[in-house]
């Protein structure tokens, strides 16, 4: 795929990558919404949850697990942070690469809460 996050998982965009492995990426969102605010891609293209099949259940374990690791590494993990996954056009989803948000470091504002 030509996606922007197919593009930085295969390294044809620059990014400095703070976890990676043969499956996952990850690395800082370019606009923040807070004090720790990271991507968690599969280095599989899929484009939402929507077309995630039975055998992307391991997949999906290993972007939560690298992002709890993450959220411990950032220092973030003992006064909590969110995770989010965004589905659609409606669910918000700007890019058409699965990808799960970490999102910490601060007490979120009530305007910046998913409804």
């Amino acid at each position: 795929m030509d996606c922007v996050f197919c593009k930085i998982a295969r390294k044809e965009i620059p990014t400095e990558f703070l976890y990676e492995d043969d499956f996952v990426a990850a690395f800082r969102d370019l606009h923040p919404i807070a004090p720790v605010h990271v991507l968690v891609i599969p280095k599989k293209h899929i484009e939402s949850v929507a077309e995630i099949s039975g055998g992307d259940e391991l997949l999906m374990g290993k972007l939560i697990t690298t992002a709890k690791k993450l959220a411990e590494d950032l220092r973030i993990s003992k006064k909590g942070y969110k995770l989010l996954i965004r589905v659609g056009e409606h669910g918000g989803q700007e890019v058409g690469h699965l990808h799960l948000h970490l999102i910490g470091g601060a007490k979120l504002r009530e305007d910046i809460r998913p409804v």
